[in-house]
């Protein structure tokens, strides 16, 4: 596949600008760039989601035009999105051919046996008959990629194709694209890992503001040269974790059970303590527990059983079950929160940045008119500071990246001075140059004294930042390891109970 010269933009925002890109059978292509700088925007043209402005694309040598998901798989161009489209009362098989126009009558039986041929020449493992919601995340992945290998995918494209997955999973997953690529499959990858660049693809691309500014053998770069690339200058990629300075306990949980709206048990019986002055890592497999305690602490989620205390300086406990937000803060307890849902729950995609930061600022006005100069000029530093991609404060937040989105949302609840520090996937959807200055912000609130709990799914980047790591599986404590004397391979087995009940 060859792209010439495509160019797209939304308003005023050129999203990509002049990019030529070639892609390859029989390879693995990673596309890197810092937020906003167009991977998803290309790709989705490629995967006919979004129409070229101009320019021209190329398969087999011969110019096509693809106006619609459906010219791209004629072309034999299949996208596996971050989030799956799959439907959960539906089987594996059912998914895999639901949309097809099957010639004569549908035989299932046929439909399953194509798909385990699939699945025996590549190394996936897929029941047909399983439903959809008893699917871990990698299954349903896996459900995924053979829905475009059945509609007869020859380049595949990944966006961030392991966020969400333990390292086991990981190198299953590698395996089964290393197998396809040795099939003759072009694969494109869109990621922010550095170390997986290096283990997996064959070749990387880089885009920088909308612009592709060179492509390179993986074998022959390393991780700095490549970010330096995206960035334009050169980054140091080291995350300084500080030893904890007298960490004294801020949030003691005991017993915490929680169930969801329909009944199901998230949390069952977790017990811990978080310290001010340190960073307690969360990990767990995807749909753990990890999103239903952090709202449980932040008085956003209903608490079956348990104990959620907040410990003063002074020794005073106050007990935050039972308390909304409102009367959290009322207790005098200054807690942020940077939840999992960045639009649904975090910010109001309608809204511009100055309204979103006034969303936390509004209750402390004493005049009737509403301040807007303090929430815009907290707007513009968290722009200025974080780097946020955006024609101004003044643009509708729906309309930012989605990386860009996230450091909008972090700011504002790490300016707001908070003594408790609750983050959901801080940096998903970060690049790699935006993650590093999270961190460093993490890290700053932690010398403050600040208490962090920091639920993360890159457990290279868990062991490097936090001081400890709370381990879920099924809603269950499975263990809680030092952040500097454990590997990631012991935590991933915890996160599928593979280590038994360790604690240390």
């Amino acid at each position: 596949m060859q792209l010439r010269n495509i160019s797209k933009s939304f308003g005023t925002v050129l999203a990509n600008d002049h990019v030529w890109l070639d892609i390859y059978r029989g390879e693995i292509l990673a596309l890197l760039g810092e937020n906003g700088s167009g991977k998803t925007t290309l790709m989705n043209m490629l995967s006919g989601i979004y129409f070229p402005d101009e320019g021209q694309i190329f398969v087999d040598g011969k110019e096509v035009v693809i106006r619609s998901p459906k010219d791209a798989l004629s072309l034999g161009i299949g996208m596996i999105h971050q989030h799956f489209k799959l439907v959960d009362v539906f089987t594996a098989v059912e998914n895999i051919v639901l949309g097809l126009n099957e010639p004569g009558r549908l035989d299932m039986a046929a439909v399953s046996k194509k798909v385990c041929d699939i699945c025996d020449a590549y190394g996936f493992e897929v029941d047909p008959a399983q439903k959809i919601y008893n699917m871990s995340v990698s299954q349903k992945q896996t459900v995924e990629i053979v829905k475009v290998l059945y509609r007869g995918a020859d380049i595949l494209i990944l966006d961030e194709p392991t966020a969400v997955l333990t390292p086991q999973e990981t190198d299953k997953l590698f395996a089964v694209l290393r197998n396809m690529r040795d099939a003759g499959k072009a694969i494109v990858i869109i990621t922010h890992k550095m170390h997986e660049v290096e283990d997996l693809s064959d070749r990387v691309a880089v885009l920088r503001h909308g612009q592709f500014v060179g492509d390179m053998i993986t074998a022959q770069t390393n991780a700095a040269e490549m970010t330096s690339m995206m960035i334009g200058h050169s980054v140091t990629l080291n995350i300084e974790r500080t030893e904890p300075i007298d960490p004294k306990p801020r949030v003691e949980v005991r017993d915490l059970t929680v169930c969801s709206v329909d009944g199901v048990l998230k949390l069952d019986g977790v017990s811990f303590t978080a310290n001010a002055g340190e960073i307690l890592g969360v990990a767990g497999i995807s749909g753990c527990g990890q999103k239903e305690l952090l709202e449980a602490i932040a008085g956003l989620q209903t608490v079956e059983h348990g104990s959620i205390c907040y410990v003063e300086d002074g020794g005073t406990r106050d007990e935050l079950v039972g308390r909304d937000p409102l009367s959290i803060a009322a207790k005098g307890v200054s807690l942020s929160f940077v939840p999992e849902d960045r639009l649904g729950m975090g910010l109001v995609g309608s809204m511009d940045l100055t309204d979103n930061m006034m969303l936390r600022s509004y209750r402390r006005g004493r005049s009737p008119f509403v301040d807007r100069r303090t929430p815009r000029r907290l707007a513009e530093a968290v722009v200025s500071e974080l780097s946020v991609n955006t024609p101004g404060v003044n643009t509708p937040v729906r309309r930012l990246s989605g990386g860009n989105v996230q450091k909008v949302l972090v700011g504002r609840e790490i300016s707001s001075d908070p003594t408790v520090l609750l983050t959901a996937y801080a940096v998903r959807g970060l690049d790699i140059n935006a993650s590093y200055t999270i961190y460093e912000l993490l890290n700053r609130q932690k010398e403050r004294g600040v208490a962090v709990i920091y639920v993360g799914e890159d457990l290279d980047v868990l062991l490097e930042l936090c001081d400890r790591i709370l381990v879920l599986c099924g809603g269950k404590v499975s263990g809680i390891v030092d952040g500097r004397k454990t590997d990631k391979r012991q935590v991933g087995m915890m996160m599928t109970r593979l280590a038994g009940d360790t604690d240390a």
